[in-house]
């Protein structure tokens, strides 16, 4: 079915540069594709470099293109990386006991996928550097749009999967990009760091992209499940494209402060006060990042829910108590609008052999 979606952005709404459109379809450009199908179903007009797309249908456009490419890296590589490698990229990463493992084996599961881009993770002097390589030469000119956006695009992908293994906004201190400062580079400041720096590549053409953040950080436990994941992956990968941006940095610092804060809940007077704000600037903020308090406080509550249901034998009952229900039948009544079943049901669902997660992700 066609997308429909508005015409103009609303002046809250969080938008995207045409820089990153552009470099997104650089690589299909080249192995003449003719995507305008697509661009004109989503109203997006490349040839107004000057403007800017609302970020939800960017990221409608990414996963449009994935589908019509069966390449979730747009063409941009010597070989496909075909549907699914994303799941299964996060599948590998899930069960890891820390963020650092589990960049550990991306890295594994990128070697095979993407042979063109090694990524690295070591500790330097109380820093972490991810380093993001390449083991070819990508483009004919180091500032060409397809090169770029492979940098970005595999950045912004391993950030945001970052972030959501350990359940918290990872802000990376610097980071170095192997190429000269594009016109879209004011967006870096959203999207990556505001310490964005740019130097030449290597001279034989290659060159490597080097992110900055707390070495402690590679040390935190992930808090992710199985149903978490189902959650993630409804609208990816295109959909990371909207997680983890400094333009919705309030609504990750209340998350974080909500959760914290559990099993007492928080009233926003006391988060304002926490954030030395008033409730009104906190409101106006999460206004203008698209969120509001009540669906934060309601999304971290299906979250701790569905993770208590797959990792502890606790009775539905307490469940619900602990998370602040009415009753069990309310809490009964929010797993079926979440999950498509009772709380039971989808506990036996999860410890059954013949579950299969995309079913039950559909059914959500």
């Amino acid at each position: 079915m066609p997308a429909t979606l508005p015409d103009t952005p609303s002046r809250s709404q969080a938008t995207v540069a045409m820089g990153f459109v552009t470099g997104m379809l650089a690589g299909i450009r080249q192995r003449g594709i003719d995507v305008a199908p697509v661009l004109s179903d989503l109203g997006i007009d490349i040839a107004d470099i000057a403007s800017r797309i609302p970020v939800d249908r960017y990221a409608a456009l990414y996963n449009r293109l994935n589908r019509l490419l069966d390449d979730e890296a747009f063409a941009l590589f010597a070989q496909p990386v075909r549907c699914g490698s994303f799941e299964f990229l996060c599948r590998s990463c899930l069960s890891a006991p820390t963020l650092a493992e589990a960049l550990a084996r991306a890295s594994r599961f990128l070697r095979v996928v993407l042979p063109d881009l090694a990524v690295s993770v070591r500790r330097v002097a109380g820093h972490a550097e991810l380093a993001i390589a390449e083991t070819r030469k990508l483009a004919a000119g180091p500032d060409d749009p397809g090169r770029v956006f492979a940098f970005e695009w595999l950045l912004r992908l391993l950030h945001a999967l970052s972030c959501w293994l350990a359940g918290r906004g990872i802000a990376l201190d610097r980071v170095v990009f192997p190429y000269r400062k594009p016109d879209h580079f004011p967006d870096y400041a959203l999207i990556f760091t505001a310490d964005s720096r740019f130097a030449p590549t290597l001279t034989d053409g290659t060159g490597t992209l080097v992110a900055r953040f707390n070495a402690n950080l590679l040390d935190l436990p992930l808090r992710r499940d199985e149903a978490a994941l189902n959650a993630f992956l409804e609208g990816a990968p295109g959909r990371i494209t909207m997680l983890y941006r400094r333009d919705r940095e309030m609504v990750t610092r209340i998350r974080d402060l909500l959760r914290d804060a559990f099993p007492a809940t928080p009233s926003l007077d006391d988060i304002a006060s926490r954030l030395h704000l008033s409730p009104r600037s906190v409101h106006r903020r999460l206004e203008e990042e698209g969120s509001s308090f009540r669906a934060i406080k309601d999304a971290l509550r299906r979250d701790l829910a569905l993770s208590r249901l797959a990792k502890t034998r606790d009775p539905v009952a307490r469940i619900a108590m602990e998370l602040g229900y009415a009753d069990p039948s309310a809490f009964y009544r929010a797993c079926v609008q979440w999950t498509g079943k009772g709380p039971a049901a989808y506990r036996q669902t999860l410890h059954h052999s013949s579950w299969n997660p995309a079913e039950s992700s559909a059914r959500r």
